[in-house]
């Protein structure tokens, strides 16, 4: 069976780590995945996370395993950080969560349900968005439509066509929806746009499946969290796809959680048992050590306190470099304008650089990001911005 297997293509971001090491250049300049660097090109561990784990290393008595559906201290808190302490939508009993291997993980959990309880529906992604979901629903056996999300000619939200979308939609299809910090754009919609898509998806009886993977990084962890509460808020049925990889730095941990919202207490409780089932089936049980490093800071008010100051740190630096970029464009004569950059949210950026340009800028330059354009602007840094820009104006220039 082995001999006929062919070789398979790399992922279109992972793959290109890869191509990162590979590359003899002391001066790469990597873009491409999706993950915090600081000034000096490094992933920090961050304070908060080192003494929760001195913290958890010195009290350990035991590695047993978890529950099915996670560490519950793990599990409450996920939870009240996705809609603040006392929301009506937790009180009432509505919610329940399930930890899950990161927030990858947490979407395969909500399509796995999806295709064993929703028959077949269309499941509705913005046109781009990460090319994982794609796989990550396929392999699930469900079937993937586009909606209209973003305007390459204005660098932003395309909201009419996002609304004249879900207006053709079917009641019982599902619509996945970037909570904030879109991936790739960084285009998000305005709290009032938020309001508006929450009415209609509630309106056409649609599922709404809010993958929240960078909760912090736009605006602030209430702000990033609007538009998924103002969704919950006004459908009787939400899925909510969470992860800890990008806001507290644990990456490798693999920390996730799926959230589903139920028309009342008793059907969570249903839907809770049936994760459980699937869960068992794809994983058996989630790892502990992520997780309780989370629930510790989250419920101790210094280490949160200072998680949140280290968070802030890293979103304002990613504001700083967005500034920097489009500053040093500017100030190196590149004619186009690059001002959008500013306006986006979270990690990425759609540059608008074509895919030719990103062939060039990787075989010509050692700069590395991802086909459509899409760059990671925590990879930016004082040191690497004026050989950033500078070759980005040579692909901008010459036809090649």
């Amino acid at each position: 069976m082995f001999e006929a297997i062919e070789m398979a293509p790399p992922d279109p971001i992972l793959g290109l780590t890869e191509a990162v090491k590979a590359d003899p250049n002391p001066d790469k300049i990597n873009l491409g995945a999706g993950i915090y660097k600081d000034e000096s090109g490094r992933t920090p561990v961050l304070s908060a996370v080192k003494k929760a784990e001195r913290r958890l290393l010195d009290a350990e008595a035991s590695k047993g395993y978890l529950p099915i559906s996670g560490l519950p201290e793990y599990t409450e808190a996920a939870r009240e950080l996705l809609f603040g302490p006392g929301h009506k939508v937790v009180e009432s009993g509505r919610a329940v969560t399930a930890q899950a291997p990161g927030g990858t993980g947490a979407l395969r959990l909500a399509a796995e349900f999806i295709g064993k309880f929703a028959g077949e529906p269309r499941v509705w992604v913005s046109d781009p968005t990460w090319s994982n979901h794609y796989g990550v629903l396929g392999a699930a056996g469900l079937k993937t439509a586009k909606y209209a999300y973003y305007d390459a000619n204005t660098h932003s939200l395309d909201f009419e066509g996002m609304m004249a979308s879900i207006a053709e939609m079917e009641r019982g299809d599902v619509i996945l929806l970037h909570g904030c910090c879109h991936n790739p754009t960084g285009v998000d919609p305005s709290r009032d746009q938020w309001q508006e898509i929450a009415a209609a998806v509630a309106d056409r009886g649609l599922l709404p499946l809010v993958d929240l993977a960078y909760q912090g990084f736009g605006e602030g962890l209430e702000q990033d969290a609007a538009g998924m509460v103002a969704v919950c808020e006004h459908c009787p049925e939400a899925f909510v796809a969470s992860s800890f990889s990008k806001n507290f730095g644990l990456y490798s941990e693999r920390v996730g959680a799926l959230t589903a919202v139920s028309p009342s207490p008793d059907i969570a409780q249903r839907v809770m048992s049936q994760l459980k089932i699937v869960i068992r089936r794809l994983y058996s049980n989630p790892p502990a050590h992520g997780a309780a490093i989370v629930a510790t800071i989250l419920g101790d008010p210094d280490l949160r306190a200072e998680w949140e100051e280290e968070l802030a740190a890293m979103r304002g630096r990613i504001h700083q470099m967005r500034r920097l970029l489009v500053d040093t464009l500017e100030a190196k004569g590149v004619e186009i304008d690059f001002s959008f950059i500013c306006d986006q949210n979270g990690m990425f950026s759609f540059s608008g650089l074509s895919g030719e340009q990103v062939r060039r800028l990787r075989e010509e330059h050692s700069v590395y990001m991802v086909g459509s354009g899409r760059m990671n602007v925590a990879g930016i840094s004082p040191s690497n911005v004026d050989r950033l820009v500078d070759a980005i104006a040579v692909v901008l220039r010459e036809k090649g």
